[in-house]
């Protein structure tokens, strides 16, 4: 396997420049990291068949490091056994959200013919009390690509201090000589709800732990709950059609009290969960955790996690807010060791949340006219309904300096996904389905 490591050093959104001093690689990747991509004639569109046999690739990467800085690295390159799942028409991710992402360059060319964005339980990870002392810690990613026809470089991406993905790592694949692993199903797949072929649907997979296997009475149910909250919510209420759901079983490690938070329910072995997952098509992944205590997480783009407490009916979807639309938390809690997060000079990159030191990339067109900025606080708003759209100070776990478009919102208090984040998610479909 030929792996090439550009380092970062000075934290986790050091730019490109300041891990120069670490890097290592083959002129033929020092040629294509300084060549400019070139666009492509029809925009965002990249012919699959030109560049892709058709046939699922998996990444399982290892990042380690703290707020000072952070190395990731290749640990298998997996033939998934399986199609393709995700769109084949839309293939370069046009939204700006994910403190990483994932870009696919045509070796030869150096064009750019794949891209997702995604998060990391790292990011979240440096903003705790360890992560900021420095002490290392080592995180799972797992990236579901499709596969090349001829040798390509993938370049993991990080958000830099200029808020802009910065090369950070750099790999060489080439399907004719790299080192590949296969993989099986291992789980128990159910096919829950299907509406078609999964290149042209949201594909959706329940990870069922805590269950006896297909013969505990109790899954079924399970299943058939956290399916109807997942479509019990607009705008996924009325866009059901569009997705395919699937059931697996599997323990895939997912534990309370992350980062020390006791609701926080999340797992660090995600190779493990796509091991359990294998050849199912699986663009986001519900972990649907067999156990009445109330907790619950997500990451963008990695996974969405729920206990089945009574409450699951509103914290999957707000956690499924995270997952599917990279939407930030709406709702103050300063307690939070990551609470600083969204704390910095940038404009924060979730669509739902602001600073105002770029309010005109996010709602500010979508505002009434004459509507303050900021939005005065209405107390008379029930906790049932958004209210009208403003910007209403108090956001991303941040007390001040922090603003939200409603008094109340799915992201903040399980009300009605507000119209910015409906948005959100409105537009994520397309890139599914079409």
């Amino acid at each position: 396997m030929f792996l090439f490591v550009v380092q970062c050093n000075k934290g986790c959104a050091s730019t490109l420049k300041d891990g120069m001093k670490n890097v290592y690689f083959s002129p033929l990747l020092l040629l294509l990291l300084l060549m400019a991509v070139v666009p492509d004639a029809e925009g965002q569109r990249v012919r699959f068949g030109k560049y892709f046999s058709g046939r699922t690739l998996r990444l399982d990467c290892l990042r380690e490091g703290s707020s000072r800085g952070d190395t990731v690295w290749a640990l298998r390159w997996v033939d998934r056994r399986s199609d393709w799942h995700g769109s084949r028409k839309q293939l370069i991710d046009p939204f700006p959200n994910g403190d990483y992402r994932v870009e696919m360059r045509d070796e030869r060319s150096g064009k750019a013919i794949y891209s997702r964005a995604y998060g990391s339980l790292f990011r979240e990870y440096c903003d705790t009390p360890a992560g900021r002392k420095g002490v290392k810690e080592r995180f799972e990613e797992t990236l579901l690509l499709p596969m090349p026809k001829r040798a390509v470089v993938v370049a993991l991406q990080k958000r830099g201090a200029d808020g802009r993905m910065k090369d950070a790592t750099l790999l060489h694949f080439d399907p004719e000589s790299t080192p590949i692993e296969h993989d099986f199903f291992v789980g128990e797949r159910v096919d829950l709800e299907v509406h078609g072929d999964p290149s042209q649907k949201v594909d959706v997979v329940i990870v069922a732990q805590g269950y006896d296997g297909g013969a505990d009475p109790r899954l079924r149910v399970d299943y058939y709950r956290i399916k109807e909250i997942l479509f019990g919510k607009e705008p996924f209420a009325s866009h059901r059609s569009d997705f395919n759901v699937y059931g697996v079983v599997g323990d895939v490690g997912a534990e309370y009290n992350t980062f020390g938070i006791d609701r926080y329910l999340m797992t660090p072995f995600v190779h493990r969960l796509h091991s359990r997952i294998g050849t199912t098509p699986c663009d986001f992944i519900i972990v649907m955790v067999n156990d009445t205590v109330y907790g619950g997480g997500a990451i963008y783009n990695l996974y969405a996690v729920t206990s089945m407490h009574t409450m699951a009916e509103y914290v999957l979807p707000h956690e499924f807010g995270h997952h599917f639309g990279g939407l930030a938390d709406e709702y103050v809690d300063t307690a939070l060791s990551y609470g600083s997060l969204h704390q910095g000079d940038m404009e924060p990159f979730e669509p739902n949340i602001t600073n105002l030191k770029d309010f005109a990339s996010k709602w500010k067109s979508m505002l009434p006219s004459g509507t303050p900025v900021p939005t005065p606080a209405n107390s008379a708003v029930p906790r049932s309904e958004n209210g009208p759209l403003g910007v209403y100070e108090g956001a991303g776990y941040a007390a001040k300096g922090i603003y939200r478009p409603t008094m109340h919102c799915m992201m903040r208090d399980y009300a009605p996904f507000c119209p910015v984040c409906k948005k959100r998610l409105e537009e994520v479909f397309g890139l599914y389905t079409k």
